[in-house]
């Protein structure tokens, strides 16, 4: 539908025409337990700069009742298209809109979830990008900020949480009236409203004078896992630190974090009212780089209360403004604060965000950290790895450039002097400029709007005694992916380099070079005349964001100690340099493998374990030489197992090598191990055969046909929850029948009846990487169902389908050939092409990475 498709010129006629006051909204929930609709009133006020001129409001409504537009009854049929037209507007307006909105399962407008555990319904919104419009009428762009007034009736015994503080119900009867006072002047997009029987956990923030209430909110069936004391801790870590570095009060009254189910993001940074997925509950054992990532998670959130809410992109264009700052806010106000849990959260930034970043620069779909953002479409597929990862790195380094204190001296000054506005790049560089005294112009461009990514190589010379007698730092710009946006180019970079040697078994630094590079080849003179180090490490304490390259004889020296670094943060840049290579075809797959079987079990740092079986797990799959590929899968099968039992019980890493080899089992003896696991019949010390771990090893055994059926249905009945039916899911979809593929397709593709979650799940377990054979026949399916897809499901759900179900695992020229023709004759929507264009992007690496692994051979 055009209609939803609301582009850059139209937002921008319409908010040169309109000033809106506020909306008044009420929403009739009372009979959400049996219905799929609700009632939905507005009323908003707005200016008209031009009396007589023509608008329009948004609204997604199956049915609308009632159009008035200043006492004047408006024909429904001015109701078309997602929108309503408003023809003659006086320069003081008031519309009143009456419709029937409709429950979501797909997490876009108001979700609605049946708990199996209770049988209650619970509802939650979910509005960025456009999903407002889905449960009140609303002109949908950023820069038309308003205050909004809530009024919801629901059932007696719920819990209405809004961006506003939760007021005392009144009615006698089975529906109560929650009335919520108007909020400050925000967009709709960050408008909230949770109803159901949520259960809550109170706290208060405070700092002299300043009191902010404080709650945590999830499903009673979640709340014996809910450690909400530490929520609470992490919240006035970020709560401290923002304050102080933004020298700006909280803005909002409250600040409640509701943990809520299917949700489609890690979170959502409603003002006052942050929505989280609720697996951030943990119900079983989980690793310490579980609980990292949560933190991170809630520090983003909190950031964006002042970065997105307070003051707000004008237009999409300048989404990265919101993301970028608020992911590398939360990772100062994770690492910084003394006494913090996660001093070395900047080891997993590395090997993990920029490892993301680094993949989508080298996509055909890369674009500049500022996007040029043509309409909602265009936004839609943009919360990706350029505007959250990219653009935080580039951050990092503009901080490292200015200096800390210039920074957010800026930063105070850009909110004092924006504060419930709407603002463009400008603002901010010149914020910048004034309180650092440099010109970001040039940096600017450099950085924000070009687009991919450089390569940086050291070149060293040394002499007959091991002295070093030329160093420079040569920088490449690889051209851009054919149909990618914008241009690459050399960039500016601050950088260190550091020299390592082995000490005492050790690799630690001997000595740091901090310069500046500039140009294709930096001369470093202060390394000449140095012995020659066992590793040079370019871009030490990770200050820029570049691709890294080891000398030979450095990734020698690694390939044998990468574990015998002294400190985690080089060891999180040698791991995700070697891992770049490998998706570069520039080390084989097998060396890779080496790489981990050897470093593995000498790192420290959780999530670089577990980030790196992943990518193990990943390029044998993908970039292995196919005719070695089970030689390398049984070989990492092999190494999981012995890592289990050698990991000291009860240990994060125990667990997370448990997990990993619930992935990779071959062999009938492991596949007994499993299965012994999960009966009880073996016993690891200390290790604990939980809910979620017992899911992950009958997946395992269901997928090799080890186990059925009754299996998956036994497994249910003792774990019969949202999370349980999930798991279910995914296991009948990973078994290995021709009946089992078909059925799973069937219900993610010509059926709509599955819920976000569920869907998601299905399609997991349908593309099980052993079973190549099993999913060939459905290429030729993928590409007929594409645009039915796509043209009759929401964009949450289409954008799972497309990228979920592409024959990923066909890596062969005739996948790449069938996606050249669907692209060349299907005429396909601009986002649609992206997503299948970034699919066919893995297929034409992987095919690279297996030629280089072949050649290796």
């Amino acid at each position: 539908m055009p209609g939803t498709n609301l582009t850059r010129e139209e937002a921008r006629t319409r908010a040169e025409l309109l000033s809106v006051d506020a909306y008044d909204i009420e929403l009739d929930l009372s009979s959400a337990r049996d219905s799929g609709t609700f009632r939905s009133t507005t009323v908003v006020r707005f200016t008209a700069t031009r009396p007589g001129a023509d608008t329009f409001i948004d609204l997604v409504a199956p049915t609308v009742h009632e159009i008035t537009l200043n006492g004047t009854a408006v024909e429904l049929s001015a109701f078309a298209d997602s929108r309503i037209a408003l023809t003659g507007l006086a320069a003081e307006n008031e519309l009143r809109v009456v419709a029937d909105c409709a429950y979501t399962n797909t997490g876009e407008g108001l979700h609605k979830f049946v708990d199996p555990v209770d049988g209650e319904t619970y509802l939650y919104s979910q509005f960025e990008v456009p999903d407002a419009r889905r449960v009140f009428a609303s002109f949908e762009q950023p820069d038309l900020k308003a205050a909004f007034t809530f009024t919801v009736t629901a059932p007696r015994g719920w819990v209405v949480v809004s961006n506003s503080p939760t007021p005392e119900p009144v009615g006698d009867g089975e529906a109560q009236r929650w009335s919520f006072a108007p909020t400050g002047r925000i967009s709709s997009y960050i408008t909230a409203v949770i109803a159901g029987p949520y259960v809550g956990v109170f706290d208060e923030y405070t700092a002299g004078a300043q009191v902010v209430p404080l709650g945590i909110y999830c499903r009673p069936s979640l709340k014996e896992f809910l450690d909400a004391e530490a929520v609470f801790d992490v919240t006035k870590q970020g709560f401290d630190y923002f304050q102080e570095k933004f020298d700006t009060p909280y803005p909002f009254e409250k600040y409640d974090q509701l943990f809520v189910p299917e949700f489609n993001a890690g979170a959502m940074e409603n003002a006052g009212a942050v929505t989280f997925r609720d697996q951030y509950v943990f119900r079983s054992k989980v690793t310490d780089a579980s609980y990292e990532a949560r933190a991170t998670t809630i520090l983003h959130e909190l950031a964006h209360m002042w970065f997105g809410n307070l003051v707000t992109m004008e237009w999409w264009n300048d989404l990265w403004l919101n993301e970028s700052f608020a992911t590398y806010a939360e990772m100062v106000a994770l690492v910084e604060p003394t006494g913090t849990r996660w001093p070395n959260g900047w080891t997993t930034f590395a090997n993990q965000m920029k490892t993301w970043a680094y993949r989508q620069d080298q996509l055909p779909s890369t674009h500049p950290i500022m996007a040029e953002i043509n309409d909602l479409e265009d936004v839609m597929v943009n919360f990706d790895g350029i505007t959250y990862a990219k653009g935080a790195s580039v951050l990092k380094q503009l901080v490292a450039y200015v200096g800390q204190d210039a920074f957010f001296k800026g930063v105070q000054a850009y909110f004092k002097r924006h504060a419930w506005g709407n603002t463009r790049l400008a603002d901010l560089l010149s914020a910048l400029e004034e309180t650092s005294g440099r010109d970001l112009k040039t940096w600017s461009k450099a950085w924000l709007e070009t687009a991919g990514i450089n390569v940086l190589r050291p070149q060293i010379e040394v002499d007959a005694a091991g002295l070093i007698t030329a160093f420079a730092v040569r920088q490449d710009a690889p051209a851009l992916p054919e149909g990618a946006k914008g241009s690459s180019a050399l960039r500016p970079h601050r950088i260190a380099v550091g020299c390592y040697d082995l000490v005492d078994g050790k690799l630690v630094r001997t000595h740091r070079v901090e310069l500046d590079v500039d140009g294709e080849r930096t001369e470093v003179p202060e390394l000449v005349g140095r012995q020659r180090p066992a590793v040079v490490l370019l871009n030490d304490d990770d200050l820029s964001y570049a691709k890294l390259r080891l000398d030979e004889e450095s990734l020698a020296a690694v390939t044998a100690h990468l574990g015998d670094f002294a400190e985690p943060l080089p060891r999180a840049l040698v791991w995700a340099a070697a891992w770049d290579m490998t998706r570069d075809g520039e080390l084989a797959t097998r060396d890779y493998l080496e790489l981990a079987v050897a470093g593995l079990p000498k790192e420290s740092d959780i999530g670089v374990v577990q980030s790196v079986q992943r990518q193990a797990k990943l390029a044998l799959e993908l970039y292995a030489d196919p005719a070695w590929r089970e030689t390398g899968l049984l070989r990492w099968a092999e190494v999981c197992e012995q890592n289990l039992r050698a990991a000291a019980p009860a240990g994060d890493h125990q667990l997370a090598w448990a997990k990993a080899l619930a992935g990779a089992a071959r062999t009938e003896q492991q596949l007994a191990l499993l299965a012994g696991l999960l009966d009880g019949s073996v016993e690891l010390d200390g290790l604990a055969v939980d809910t979620d771990l017992r899911w992950d090893l009958l997946l395992r055994l269901v997928a090799t046909g080890k186990a059925g059926d009754a299996a998956i249905e036994a497994e249910l009945a003792r774990d019969n929850t949202a999370a349980g039916q999930e798991r279910a899911a995914c296991a009948r979809a990973a078994r290995p029948t021709a009946e089992a593929k078909a059925e799973a397709w069937d219900s993610v593709v010509e059926s709509d009846a599955l819920t976000n979650y569920v869907q998601d799940a299905v399609i997991a377990g349908f593309s099980v990487g052993d079973q190549r054979e099993l999913l060939a026949p459905y290429v030729g399916r993928y590409f007929a169902a594409l645009k039915t897809v796509w043209e009759t499901r929401s964009h949450e759900i289409a954008q799972q389908i497309i990228t979920g179900l592409y024959p990923s695992l066909q890596i062969e020229p005739a996948t790449l050939e069938a996606t050249d023709h669907w692209l060349a004759t299907a005429d396909p929507a601009p986002a649609l092409a992206r997503l299948v264009v970034e699919a066919r992007a893995g297929v034409e690496r992987a095919l690279k990475a297996q030629a280089a692994d072949r050649a290796r051979s």
